[in-house]
């Protein structure tokens, strides 16, 4: 853990209009190694998939989600079902609560298995989900680069770097006034996994 990251553990790192908080790593790496075999290996990964002016797509990127309920969540225009929890995903959920403080029912993952797959600028603000609610993202595997931007002129940037078993929490009016991306790296040859737990607050 470098200087810059050992300062702002546990602060805000937006300047306004949201709050984006990082609590570093969360697990030894013994723990976090653990839990990215069992989920590469036994979690039920299929490949995401999005409507995009009217054309269907699918990622190399895989994803899965689960929940406490059969929870519908939809994003890119297209729609998921919840699966049940796994033991392993249960005892993360409860570690992260308790480091946040959140009460969380549903994860979305998300596989990426090399620097190739990312995610372009976007924000979490489907209608499924808690207006203003904490999204906490668990890292494993990899370490990644972080980014947000502000909405407005897109001039403000904050930046990051998601280490191995790191936990990061988005939450307030984070997803209303600012994108953030997981940008492609040609660096980087192993996988990442993202937890992302998530507080769905629609019908089944």
């Amino acid at each position: 853990m470098d200087l810059f990251e050992s300062e702002n553990l546990h602060r805000n790192l937006l300047p306004y209009d949201g709050t984006v908080i990082y609590f570093g790593q969360i697990l030894t790496k013994e723990q976090a190694d653990f839990y990215f075999k069992i989920l590469f290996r036994e979690v039920e990964w299929k490949q995401d998939e999005a409507i995009i002016y009217g054309k269907h797509i699918r990622t190399k990127r895989k994803v899965a989600w689960y929940g406490d309920h059969a929870y519908r969540y939809t994003y890119s225009n297209t729609t998921k079902q919840a699966l049940t929890w796994t033991a392993e995903l249960i005892e993360l959920k409860k570690k992260v609560e308790e480091m946040t403080g959140e009460i969380f029912n549903s994860c979305l993952l998300n596989l990426y298995h090399d620097g190739n797959e990312g995610m372009a600028w976007h924000s979490d603000g489907e209608v499924d989900l808690k207006k203003h609610g904490a999204i906490a993202s668990l890292s494993l595997g990899a370490e990644r680069r972080f980014c947000f931007k502000h909405k407005k002129d897109g001039q403000e940037k904050v930046e990051l770097i998601l280490r191995h078993g790191g936990l990061l929490v988005m939450k307030d009016e984070t997803q209303t006034h600012w994108l953030h991306r997981l940008p492609l790296s040609t660096k980087i040859s192993t996988a990442r996994i993202n937890l992302t737990f998530r507080q769905i607050d629609s019908l089944i």
